[in-house]
């Protein structure tokens, strides 16, 4: 090796690298937009330590305002009771108030819902008391539909745009193109070739681990393979907006990494959403993935069916129909 032939590479992949100038911004503002998007989302100066769901008004219970103002006691507003009885059952809830009948729930087995008892005895409030038991969800158990998730994220994403982008500067397309092949055709190929590779591999993981782990299971395994496929679909589309009409491989990455970190960070993969900033709620929801997970742990640990998970479906469904449209609308062979 000599070291003229070895800094004529070494500068001329620099070269390439700096000329690439979306490759090269989405390398400096990615990184920022993730640390922005942690210390938003997940930087707070309280040190919570029981979680309190709330349905109704201060107005129609006001001798609560005492126990409502207890320091280190999250209070979440809730806009159901049925739910969240089964959060408490699952210690999901440490207490249930539901200041419109004037009761509460502890689960009986809960020693955070025994000290939450005594402080809220202890004030002015007189609420029913109403128990609830069951065994507690292991984080393996909510955090499964994630994980899983997670890597189906990765999978349609990648594994679609990302190959079609290869596909293109490689000049595969091209010669394609040259055939009878329509691009609605070749797009949609490509779509059902990784979905049912991504539902079958996902199914065999779950089933594998299941075996050793045991996963907490109160829906129906219909529902979660119905879940599993439209959740699928929906980022499989949504990776072909990013392969329609670029051609190089880095700025595919960076925008591929631009939509999966955001996903990954704000979709409850790792951490629950619930009692974080209202904005960052709202952003959730936007993101296929968040109804992809939201619907898997309502049906393993809800045991939620097709009646109370149909509006991630349907939006998982609508969100599929939008993102092949624009990305066979755009695509190009060239």
């Amino acid at each position: 090796m000599t070291l003229r032939r070895f800094f004529a590479v070494f500068f001329a992949r620099n070269r390439e690298f700096m000329r690439d100038r979306i490759a090269l911004s989405w390398n400096v503002v990615l990184p920022v937009l993730i640390v922005m998007g942690f210390a938003f989302a997940f930087t707070s100066d309280s040190s919570d330590l029981f979680k309190v769901g709330v349905f109704g008004q201060l107005e129609q219970q006001p001798q609560a305002q005492e126990f409502l103002e207890t320091e280190h006691v999250r209070f979440i507003p809730l806009e159901t009771v049925e739910g969240a009885v089964t959060k408490v059952e699952r210690h999901q809830l440490d207490m249930l108030l539901d200041l419109k009948q004037g009761r509460y729930w502890i689960n009986s087995n809960s020693a955070n819902g025994y000290i939450l008892q005594q402080l809220l005895n202890g004030s002015t409030t007189r609420l029913q008391k109403q128990t609830v038991s069951g065994d507690e969800i292991r984080y393996v158990d909510w955090l499964i539909p994630g994980v899983l998730g997670m890597n189906v994220m990765f999978s349609s994403l990648f594994g679609v745009g990302y190959v079609i982008v290869r596909y293109r500067k490689n000049g595969v397309l091209k010669r394609l193109k040259a055939t009878p092949l329509s691009a609605l055709e070749f797009l949609a190929a490509q779509v059902l070739s990784r979905l049912w590779l991504i539902v079958l591999v996902t199914s065999l993981v779950f089933i594998g681990t299941n075996l050793f782990v045991g996963f907490r299971m109160y829906g129906s395994y219909a529902t979660l393979l119905l879940v599993l496929a439209v959740g699928t679909l929906s980022m499989i589309s949504l990776g072909l907006i990013i392969a329609a009409r670029i051609s190089s491989e880095e700025a595919a990455n960076g925008l591929l990494n631009m939509l999966s970190w955001p996903m990954m960070l704000l979709s409850g993969v790792w951490f629950s959403l619930e009692g974080s900033p209202a904005i960052v709620q709202h952003l959730a929801n936007l993101l296929p993935l968040t109804h992809a997970i939201s619907a898997a742990r309502a049906v393993m640990i809800d045991g939620a069916g097709l009646v109370e998970i149909w509006p991630h479906l349907l939006v998982m469904s609508v969100m599929t129909l939008l993102f092949m449209f624009i990305g066979a609308r755009y695509f190009r062979w060239e």
